[in-house]
């Protein structure tokens, strides 16, 4: 197996809000594309207009109050909310390349946003089964700064995460985020912390490395 080298990756950041249904064509395109061999593998940095997508795994029931356009992802995991102040990543990479593991995958990216948002000054960890990216919210208790959610399609995947940098949460109070009733949602901005959205894509890149390292020695070693 011959492993692509990072400088291969198209990274795109996006200034400007881009509509969820349009990135998910997007997103199946740039698959189809990189399956293929006709497109590099490509990170994706960008935010929704808000928005309420579902997992494959999302129960009606968990839908309080659908507000804001509900859109069926097709990835992994229940209800999730997108909106401005929200930075996403999509992350298109070939695991035929990468070692097929596809666990392996989710762990390293749960470890990429976990150590960019220490070197931002948050601390963050996994909980045992409790998907996403977790924190101390401002009252003392865990709280949810984080998301994740992926596909895999021809060993491509898709989806990625999400971090809370200044939200409206009471977005969030219209689902159950991730099927997690009792615990909250927080952000940067609750935390004290204004971040940029530019300043956060540039933290993402500087751990990029770290993360590729994780996937591609099948480590997943990641904090």
């Amino acid at each position: 197996m011959s492993i692509p080298p990072p400088e291969t990756i198209e990274w795109r950041a996006e200034a400007g809000q881009i509509g969820y249904r349009d990135a998910l064509a997007a997103m199946e395109e740039r698959n189809r594309a990189i399956s293929e061999g006709v497109a590099p593998e490509m990170v994706w940095l960008l935010e929704h207009p808000p928005v309420y997508t579902a997992g494959t795994s999302a129960d009606g029931a968990e839908l309080l109050d659908p507000r804001f356009e509900v859109v069926e992802a097709g990835r992994g995991g229940r209800y999730t909310y997108h909106g401005p102040g929200q930075r996403v990543g999509y992350v298109l990479l070939d695991l035929k390349e990468r070692g097929r593991d596809v666990r392996c995958f989710v762990h390293s990216l749960e470890g990429w946003v976990i150590a960019t948002l220490g070197d931002i000054g948050v601390e963050c960890w996994r909980s045992e089964g409790r998907i996403g990216i977790w924190t101390r919210d401002i009252d003392g208790g865990e709280a949810k700064i984080g998301a994740i959610g992926v596909r895999v399609r021809r060993w491509v995947t898709m989806h990625g995460f999400s971090v809370n940098l200044a939200p409206d949460l009471s977005h969030f109070t219209g689902i159950v985020p991730c099927g997690i009733e009792e615990f909250g949602v927080t952000s940067l901005a609750r935390l004290g912390i204004d971040l940029a959205p530019k300043a956060f894509d540039e933290a993402l890149q500087a751990r990029f490395g770290d993360f590729l390292a994780a996937l591609n020695g099948k480590v997943c070693a990641l904090p």
